[in-house]
């Protein structure tokens, strides 16, 4: 074990397998969330019927980067994963830095499935006929379950993120086998969608709308149906055997729901056909929405589409879950490693369930009162009605999306620099995991966050004229330059305590 063993609360150890990691990690991606509410964006304003192709992008990026990040996990076992990991390959100050990033990331994700979620569940009961709410009382009953289900054990969040998963897995799988053995819409299956090249490829103008489709949007919301998947690593100290459960459950989440992604993706246009699939995307028929709706109900049912409502709704809670699990251990990470009273506090872990009681009670009131904040302070507008959706979800997905595309750029770097500066094991004879993959993972991730950022605005849709738009580019520098300036304190007035900095790691990781 590591030095600091005996000074710090331990999560339960042995509470988690092979597949409760898978689940939750999988879970985090939310493919009927991803699917339902990203491709309409990538149909209709980004590859147009080449989306599939983006996603086949995304996949071989996403894999490259996940061999070098996999490698690290082989050998660190860190509840803060990239806290740990970009601390031990590239020190205690971009340690602290990228940790307080991730950490924030994490925390505004929750608020942000806590507004999707909120949406589809006030549509879907007003749908079966129930009363008209307002989105806030299912915010917050959604957050108060998840606090009950995150101060319990991991192993309980677990078993009721499989059964969310394997069902909204299930609907969307049943939707494509009936796409491919019907031949698909009124264009047949359309392999021409299926051209890589398609992929970089904008939608052709709508000049009577004033609508322009950007190929790096189809590419940008592709990568962000992934974010989550690297929380498999944050679960290791609680798994069974992490050096060979996180890189196993990493690449088949990888891999897995690249595989997904792309075929039921193409699949979703060709039923719905090339100009048909443009045109709904856009809005110009109804509910952008539709793209799947429509299909799930002509291709399979009416019974099949009020499912596809209800599993939207439990599919959105249970990454809304998923991220609080992953927001509560970065807390409890990095409080643990932090003064006394930080440790006895968010470093803390429950007498009988082994978990990080204290930080997420702590994630669960800073999601309480960003979802309170936007319900009271963010006026719906013409173009943005839903604040919940628009706002809520839409503005801090963007907020997330780009500190964690920022952190795992990082984090490639660091993969090198643990291997071939700082020589720490053998293992740099692998040159393809642990120097070749990271340096494309780290120019993968590198372009998306340009992606992001040129083309943020046309990103966040009618949720740019929200001051919270505005004020995303100085929260993360701002967010950055907390964490420098917390590592240089500590460097000067703690010495001992900065060189704690993301090295409270599970070193007999292996022997479990």
């Amino acid at each position: 074990m590591s030095t600091t063993e005996e000074k710090v609360h331990r999560l339960k150890p042995g509470a988690v397998g092979l597949f409760a990691v898978l689940f939750m990690a999988v879970a985090n991606a939310a493919p009927i969330t991803a699917m339902t509410g990203n491709v309409p964006i990538a149909v209709g304003y980004g590859d147009g019927i080449g989306v599939a192709m983006a996603f086949g992008f995304a996949t071989v990026v996403l894999s490259i980067f996940a061999v070098g990040y996999t490698a690290m996990a082989r050998h660190i076992t860190a509840t803060g994963t990239f806290y740990g990991f970009i601390s031990h390959g590239l020190g205690q100050l971009w340690g602290m830095i990228s940790g307080l990033m991730a950490t924030v990331a994490y925390i505004v994700f929750e608020a942000s499935l806590i507004g999707i979620f909120a949406s589809f569940a006030k549509n879907a009961v007003e749908g079966f006929g129930g009363p008209a709410l307002s989105w806030i009382w299912y915010a917050v009953a959604a957050i108060v379950i998840i606090s009950v289900l995150g101060y319990r054990n991991i192993a309980l969040s677990g078993k009721l993120l499989g059964v969310f998963l394997i069902s909204e897995i299930t609907i969307l799988t049943l939707l494509g086998l009936s796409i491919l053995l019907q031949g698909g819409g009124p264009d047949g299956l359309l392999p021409e969608a299926l051209n890589p090249a398609t992929a970089f490829q904008s939608v052709a103008d709508d000049a009577a709308a004033g609508i322009a489709g950007s190929a790096a949007i189809g590419l940008f919301f592709a990568f962000w149906s992934w974010v989550g998947f690297e929380t498999t690593a944050v679960y290791g100290e609680e798994s069974r055997n992490p050096r060979k459960i996180v890189p196993k459950a990493t690449m088949i989440a990888v891999i897995g729901l690249g595989v997904f992604y792309t075929i039921i993706s193409w699949l979703c246009v060709a039923a719905n056909g090339k100009a048909q699939a443009i045109a709904v995307a856009r809005g110009s028929t109804g509910n952008a929405f539709d793209l799947w709706y429509g299909i799930t109900e002509s291709f399979l049912g009416g019974w099949a589409k009020s499912l596809y409502l209800i599993l939207a709704v439990a599919g959105s809670f249970a990454c809304a879950l998923a991220f609080h699990n992953a927001a509560s251990r970065y807390i409890y990470a990095m409080g643990r490693e932090g003064s006394a009273g930080l440790k006895r506090s968010f470093g803390a872990t429950h007498a009988s369930h082994g978990s990080p009681h204290v930080a997420s009670i702590v994630q669960s009131v800073i999601t309480l009162l960003i979802t309170v904040g936007f319900f009271a302070l963010q006026q719906p507008t013409k173009l943005a009605p839903d604040v919940a959706y628009f706002f809520l979800y839409g503005l801090m997905a963007l907020l997330g999306t780009a500190m964690l595309l920022i952190v795992q750029t990082i984090c490639s770097i660091a993969v090198i620099f643990y291997f071939h500066v700082r020589g720490h094991h053998p293992e740099t004879k692998h040159w393809w995991r642990t120097l070749v993959s990271p340096i494309i993972g780290a120019l993968g991730m590198g372009y998306v966050v340009f992606l992001l950022f040129s083309n943020i605005e046309f990103a966040a849709g009618a949720a740019a004229s929200s001051p919270v738009f505005t004020a995303i580019p100085y929260l993360i520098v701002g967010i950055f330059l907390i964490g420098l300036v917390i590592g240089l304190v500590l460097r000067w007035r703690s010495p001992e305590r900065y060189a704690l900095i993301g090295r409270t790691i599970l070193e007999e990781a292996h022997e479990r």
